[in-house]
Order: C-alpha cells, then structure tokens, then sequence
C-alpha cells in the first residue's frame, strides 16, 4: 500500500488525494506540518513541501505534478475510458496546461495566501512566520479568486468538463484549490452559476467525500461547505 504524506489543507495535497480516490487507491495517509521541516520527512523529500507519494517499494514521488504524471504513466493505461489525461497529444497539452494553472497560477494567487493567513499561521511558531493575518494577503486572494472563477465558468460554458468532454485532471486540480477556499467561505458562488453548477457536479463524486469531512482544528468549515446541492 502507498503512503501519502500532505496536509489536510494544501490544495495540491487535497488533488493528489482526488485523485488516487478516482483510480481506486486507498494510500495510508501521514499528516505532516511542512513548516516544521522535520528531519524523517525532509530525507523523503529534501523540498520540504507537500504532497509526496511513496510506494511500497520506497520509490518517493514528491509534487502534485510529478506525482500525476507518475500514477498516468503506472495506472493510466488500466484506467480504460476513466483516464485522467487523455490519450491525445493536444488534449493532453490541454489538460496539463490548466494543471499549471491551477497547482501554481491559482495556488499563488489565491490558495496560498488564504490557506497560510487564516489556517497555517494559527499553528505556526513565531520562527515559522505565526501570528496574525496579513488582511492585505486575505484582500488580494478574495480579489483574485474571481477572475479565476470567471474563467472556470467560461471554460464550462464552452466544454463539458474544464479541459474537453472527459473530467481530467485539470477538474480535480481547480476543486481541490477552489475546496479550500470554499471551506473558507472566500468564494463568491452567486458570481457566476457554470462555475458553481461545475463544481457540484465535481463535489458530489465518491471520491470528494474525504474531502468534505475534513475539518481545521478551532476553525469550522463555510455553511454550505459539505452541502452537495449548495
């Protein structure tokens, strides 16, 4: 059996997780605080971050990216029609184009800055960069959020799924960000209805069930957060 190590709260974690749920992967899951760079965990990965993926064999995959790509090119082929990126070149450039989008353009503008400032600070020492928000960070990713929520929308008023007619990675990449941020209470639903409809039909899968159970110790989830028809 896989080992997992991630946070409960790191977006790139919380796709990872999607993932391995949609291939039917059951992996032991080990929380680990990155902040605390912990010498055991720092050996598996020398960057300190999360998530990494480690197989019974010890073969240690670190990153959300590296760590899709691995299980496409393990598990792809065995998935038949439910592939999470698909067989074509183009739409496999597709796909891993809004991957970057998501695991970093959003994650830098957005998820970051709310996960570290309301979440991570709370149980960081003072060394670590704890203590108080920066309501400056919290303005700038509530600010940001919708243009890239507009651009979800305007993905799914053009395809089925945000990279084709399939749900790919680039699906479970953008929910698992935007379940954060909803957990939150940051997203700005009403804004635009193709984004909202998207991600309910994201959200009530199997495999977001871990997910919405999740809960920040002190800090309870948005009203509707575990509401599939929200």
């Amino acid at each position: 059996m896989a080992t997992l190590y991630h946070s409960p709260f790191c977006p790139n974690s919380r796709f990872v997780r999607l993932v391995l749920a949609e291939m039917g992967m059951e992996p032991v899951l080990v929380e680990e605080r990155a902040w605390e760079r912990r010498r055991d965990f720092l050996i598996v990965n020398p960057a300190g971050t999360t998530p990494v993926l480690v197989e019974q064999t010890g073969l240690a995959i670190p990153g959300a990216g590296v760590i899709a790509e691995y299980l496409d090119e393990t598990r792809g082929l065995g998935l038949a029609g439910r592939r999470l990126l698909p067989d074509t070149t183009a739409a496999r450039v597709e796909v891993r184009r809004l991957l970057d989008w998501f695991l970093v353009k959003f994650n830098t503008e957005v998820t970051e800055y709310l996960v570290t400032e309301k979440i991570d600070k709370r149980f960081m020492g003072s060394a670590a960069g704890g203590g108080p928000p920066d309501m400056n960070a919290i303005r700038a990713a509530r600010t940001n959020v919708r243009y890239h929520l507009q651009y979800v929308g305007y993905l799914i008023g053009h395809r089925r799924w945000l990279a084709g007619n399939d749900l790919t990675y680039a699906d479970l990449a953008a929910a698992a960000h935007l379940s954060c941020v909803d957990y939150l209470g940051d997203v700005p639903w009403d804004e635009d209805e193709m984004a909202k409809d998207w991600y309910a039909r994201v959200k009530s899968r199997p495999s977001f069930r871990a997910l919405l159970a999740d809960r920040a110790p002190g800090m309870p989830p948005a009203a509707h957060y575990a509401d599939l028809d929200f």
